[in-house]
């Protein structure tokens, strides 16, 4: 099940977004010819990624921005820019350019200490955008619950497209990282899901001054839980499984 398009691309140019996106495969394919060489890949990561004994021990904090901006491969940079892609330029539309960057990085510093936090001695290096983009998420969901959020269902050779609510695809992923959490350590499976928990959490209070103001549950009402402005249409994508017609006895 993965998300693909939000029904209410932004009224302005999401430059931040835009930005953020560049930034991240940029720097990405500035060190992509490590990934032939294993030490040279773990000696670049020991310089930039977070670690979280080396913030305990060591006060090394600064791990918590730059690794943000580092992935593990392909599929894990194509995976968050889609979520920054698709829930990154409505925020960037109520908060504005500058408002939305710096509620990015801070969502990303919060969740990189509460990787830290559950689990302050481990000396595995974590990179990625998740936890930031986790608290892209955390506020989209507060300001936008009923959003229409189109979903890819894929069951073996069965794939269709279709619409939900904000809420429910965003609660089920929230869910799902706690449900890691408590069931799994990044050491075994390679997820930082304490991180993406605390992004999301971090990313619904960074966001509450911004609902408050434009007016709490009475934003919700005048735009019944969608982004102010219209939304796009989009053509019915269905699955590629012919239909078994019945046969007559």
């Amino acid at each position: 099940m993965l998300p693909i398009r939000d029904h209410n691309p932004s009224r302005n140019a999401p430059f931040v977004t835009w930005g953020l996106i560049a930034a991240n495969v940029l720097i990405f394919l500035g060190y992509w010819p490590l990934f032939q060489d294993e030490a040279a890949l773990n000696a670049f990561f020991r310089q930039w990624a977070l670690y979280p004994a080396a913030v305990t021990e060591y006060g090394e904090v600064g791990g918590l921005v730059t690794s943000m901006f580092l992935h593990g491969g392909l599929m894990h940079l194509a995976g968050n820019m889609l979520f920054l892609w698709i829930f990154g330029d409505n925020l960037e539309d109520e908060m504005g350019h500058f408002g939305f960057l710096v509620f990015y990085l801070a969502a990303g510093v919060a969740a990189g200490l509460t990787h830290v936090a559950a689990d302050p001695a481990s000396v595995i290096p974590t990179v990625g955008a998740s936890g930031a983009i986790a608290g892209v998420m955390g506020g989209y969901l507060l300001l936008f619950p009923k959003a229409k959020v189109d979903i890819l269902l894929i069951l073996i050779i069965f794939f269709r497209i279709f619409p939900v609510p904000a809420w429910v695809m965003l609660g089920v992923w929230f869910g799902l990282q706690l449900m890691g959490g408590f069931g799994a350590q990044t050491d075994t499976d390679g997820v930082a899901y304490w991180a993406h928990a605390g992004g999301f959490v971090a990313g619904v209070a960074l966001a509450l001054p911004l609902f408050l103001r434009l007016g709490g549950m009475a934003f919700w009402t005048r735009t019944e839980g969608h982004p102010p402005h219209a939304a796009a249409t989009y053509p019915a994508v269905l699955s590629g499984v012919p239909r078994a017609g019945r046969r007559r006895g």
